[in-house]
């Protein structure tokens, strides 16, 4: 195979650069991708996280979608004892439902467990209880609408775990810290004869192993909306016009002509495409390498917190992936 002259590699290269998105090998340079890159935070609320990612990849932008949803730990129940359960839900049901409760303990302070048959210890398991009982609040009661009147215990929700500390884990943690994120999680409804009697032992796992261990509700992303008026487009045109994308992206001047406000918040319906009239007055496409991320935690993690775990866990990929480079 012969060498392939300098000339046509760099004309290759330019090409590479105009029509690439993704779909071919590229020369990669790692001083270019450092200029490129950019981490825009657009809006941010308690749980919730939008942020831009610019000048990467498709490829770039799906690892760390990938590594949040199931490649960051979170804490979660993964052993329920029954001791009993009078209810009309079956035993795994009940399992299945108490171990899809969101924890609001933290990840980092706790460490994988190394073998099933260990006991539960501090560094490694959260313990917790739910023992109650439903009874008749009143039997001479005549009441038979209202059932919170009429039993107690008639509805079970997560704020009646009670957490159990193992070894030194109460001078560590509060139960605010490590139990149910949300307190109003309803579990079961419950008539007079329904007890549970359970045992419940949270452990630190991945979203790939379970989706329970995820730590985000939701990671997604889109690419950069991009809106060209070719032509000028005034009068009932234009207010038509504003119409045919989302509120916010194109508004009308005080000239009675349109105008893209922000390309940002277009769900790319195609919409204007239905009128002849205003078919090529529009050109819409998307930017190939800004990306917008929406991240929405559970509540254990704050999702830039989230984010920054997942840079971490891709750069312990990339580490032992040079290393096994190096080593063969």
């Amino acid at each position: 195979m012969t060498a392939q002259p300098l000339i046509y590699l760099e004309e290759y290269k330019l090409k590479q650069d105009a029509n690439d998105y993704g779909l071919a090998d590229d020369f990669w340079d790692f001083e270019r991708f450092k200029q490129q890159l950019q981490i825009v935070v657009v809006r941010y609320d308690e749980n919730e996280l939008e942020f831009d990612m610019i000048g990467v990849s498709c490829a770039i932008a799906n690892v760390f979608r990938r590594l949040m949803l199931s490649e960051v730990p979170s804490m979660a129940i993964e052993k329920v004892h029954i001791y009993n359960n009078t209810s009309i839900i079956q035993d795994e049901v009940l399992a299945h439902r108490l171990g899809l409760i969101p924890l609001r303990a933290d990840p980092r302070m706790f460490e994988y467990r190394a073998n099933e048959t260990d006991p539960p210890a501090a560094l490694d398991t959260l313990e917790f209880e739910l023992k109650v009982k439903c009874t008749r609040k009143n039997k001479d009661s005549t009441e038979v609408t209202n059932n919170e009147n009429m039993y107690k215990n008639h509805s079970i929700y997560s704020g009646q775990i009670k957490w159990i500390p193992i070894g030194n884990q109460a001078t560590i943690y509060t139960e605010a810290a490590v139990g149910p994120i949300d307190d109003d999680i309803l579990i079961s409804k419950m008539r007079p004869g329904h007890e549970f009697d359970i045992k419940l032992f949270a452990v630190k796992g991945v979203g790939k192993d379970h989706a329970k261990f995820s730590p985000v509700a939701t990671v997604s992303y889109r690419l950069l909306p991009d809106i060209k008026l070719n032509r000028p487009v005034a009068g009932n045109d234009a207010r038509l016009l504003q119409k045919c994308f989302s509120p916010g992206v194109i508004e009308i001047a005080k000239d009675d002509h349109a105008y893209v406000k922000d390309a940002r918040y277009d769900s790319c319906s195609r919409n204007v495409y239905r009128y002849p009239q205003l078919a090529d007055a529009v050109t819409i496409a998307r930017v190939r390498n800004h990306f917008i991320f929406t991240v929405e935690s559970l509540g254990a993690l704050k999702p830039e917190v989230i984010f920054v775990e997942a840079a971490k866990v891709l750069k312990k990929k990339c580490r032992m992936f040079l290393d096994e480079i190096k080593g063969n």
